[in-house]
């Protein structure tokens, strides 16, 4: 019987400035979702690249409260193909991946699937997971530091792809089976023309991820981006459940992201 996965988040924002902020957590192909702001009108949708949805308000002046609640039945999903523009694009330094100063990881053998496993594997011993670390680092940072939050594992494992010419796109997910809770971020890897889904940190089962958001690093996936207005953020909370007990997470077999 296919799983259905439930998301609830909240958060807060006091508004110095009043003007736009674009708000993107909802899931991807939700079968219902709702996103609300107190005191602010309705939005206006973007629709960005590989199903992103930006909300975009027009903030008044104060403290606001926005909250999101999201459903979404699991079903066996096709793998995207990789496309010449993703090639393009996916395979290019970035801000937070800069592969083009990174020294390149090369396992001896094996194809596609077998490099970014050994890539992911190299991260995974390499790191120690923190929940949280600075905004502003990138992978080569991280990896010189040997610790990071989800979006630094991330980072890594991006730049080390693309520095051997796999590409590879950072995506942030709802997790069931997550601890702590929270938005949560892997990697998504171009292995034999489809993209397949890896996480490096290894703290939730892929099966039941959920995407939110997909670019080329996490200046490209923020859940809420100033327009022109000025606010301070409140902190949040993030929920996200299954109806039943998430499968196990076999990091060698091949998945694609829901």
């Amino acid at each position: 019987m296919a799983q259905r996965v439930t998301v609830d988040v909240e958060f807060g924002v006091r508004v110095a400035k009043p003007g736009l902020a674009a708000i993107s957590v909802a899931a991807v192909h939700a079968d219902t979702d709702e996103l609300t702001v107190s005191a602010a009108g309705a939005p206006r949708t973007v629709e960005l690249d590989h199903g992103t949805r930006a909300e975009v308000f027009d903030l008044p002046t104060g403290e606001h409260r926005v909250t999101y609640h999201g459903e979404r039945t699991l079903c066996r999903a096709s793998a995207e193909s990789v496309t010449l523009a993703d090639l393009a694009r996916y395979t290019r330094p970035s801000r937070f991946c800069p592969s083009d100063r990174m020294a390149a990881l090369k396992p001896d053998h094996g194809d596609d699937r077998v490099r970014v496993r050994a890539i992911a594997d190299h991260v995974h011993e390499r790191l120690s997971y923190l929940p949280a670390t600075p905004e502003g680092r990138d992978a080569a940072a991280t990896l010189k530091a040997g610790e990071g939050a989800c979006r630094d594992f991330a980072h890594a494992c991006i730049a080390l792809c693309r520095a051997v010419g796999i590409p590879a796109r950072f995506t942030t997910v709802y997790a069931p089976g997550l601890k702590p809770m929270d938005f949560h971020a892997v990697f998504e890897a171009g292995v034999g023309g489809r993209w397949l889904v890896f996480d490096a940190t290894r703290l939730a089962p892929r099966p039941v991820m959920l995407r939110i958001a997909t670019g080329r690093d996490a200046a490209d996936t923020g859940f809420l981006t100033p327009l022109g207005c000025e606010l301070d953020f409140l902190g949040a909370t993030v929920f996200a459940t299954t109806d039943a007990v998430p499968p196990p997470d076999d990091h060698d077999k091949p998945v694609v992201l829901a």
